[in-house]
């Protein structure tokens, strides 16, 4: 599966080199492509080198770990196997990938670079993308992908479940709102709210964010906080952008690039992300 999907993300971002524009424009698409690429690369090598091992364990094992994650004893046995180790690092990557893409986009177009004027909703899009997959897709016992359904979810007591069916819920809150303000239905700078108060919200919550008894819990929580970190520069520097009172324009372009770089740290944080 690894494989497949990373194959896929590379043919598609290859087509970058076809996209028409001036000779800047077309110098500008080829540095993003080779960057993306090498970040892609060695993340989808990574992750198809982790999952190998996986396919030559002895096939009782998997029937025993995978199907009966929600039960007891067995969701134990899945804590920090190397099952899970695999999944949580691609769901890890993949999220990674779509925030260097968007931060990538803001960085072109913080430094006022010739760039299409769709790329201006890279970010939603980026985000709804992450969004739906956080929401869908992240947790291996969960719905839509395992037994537990949204009352089990949220009517139990598993609080890293719920947070990430949160965080999920958090990042297309913020691609609806960006959608809107990117596509000139309102100027106000008071709509840049949602991205820069939610982007706060969710990178301080990563400093307490559950994996409950995970036997890698320090080496997560480490990784978490750096995210935090990361995330809250991001956070400020977006905000001081927007509503800086009397800032000239070259005093906003820096804090649009400090914001538009703090995003990409943030996802190269999750490219390399490791249990």
């Amino acid at each position: 599966m690894y494989r497949k999907i990373c194959d896929t993300v590379l043919h598609h971002f290859a087509l970058t080199h076809l996209i028409g524009g001036s000779s800047s424009m077309k110098r500008w698409s080829y540095r993003l492509s080779v960057l993306l690429l090498v970040l892609v690369s060695s993340t989808c090598i990574s992750d198809v080198q982790a999952q190998a091992p996986s396919h030559h364990q002895d096939g009782s094992t998997d029937t025993s770990i995978a199907p009966a994650y929600p039960q007891g004893h067995a969701r134990e046995r899945w804590k920090g196997s190397p099952q899970e180790t695999d999944f949580s690092e691609f769901n890890h990557h993949v999220a990674g990938f779509f925030i260097v893409v968007f931060g990538l986009a803001e960085l072109g177009n913080a430094l006022q670079y010739p760039l299409p004027f769709w790329t201006r909703f890279i970010l939603p899009g980026a985000l709804t993308v992450v969004g739906g997959f956080v929401l869908l897709g992240n947790d291996h016992g969960a719905w839509p992908i395992g037994s537990l359904n949204f009352v089990d979810i949220f009517g139990g007591h598993d609080r890293e479940l719920i947070e990430h069916k949160l965080y999920g819920v958090l990042a297309l809150v913020i691609a609806f709102f960006e959608a809107v303000r990117r596509s000139g239905r309102s100027r106000q700078t008071v709509w840049a709210a949602p991205l820069v108060l939610l982007t706060l919200a969710g990178s301080l919550w990563l400093f307490g964010h559950s994996h409950g008894d995970h036997p890698a819990i320090a080496k997560i929580q480490f990784q978490h906080s750096l995210l935090g970190i990361v995330g809250i520069g991001a956070a400020l520097s977006k905000g001081l952008a927007s509503w800086l009172p009397g800032a000239s324009p070259h005093v906003t372009k820096r804090w649009e690039v400090a914001w538009a770089g703090s995003e990409i740290l943030f996802g190269v944080l999750l490219l390399i992300y490791s249990q």
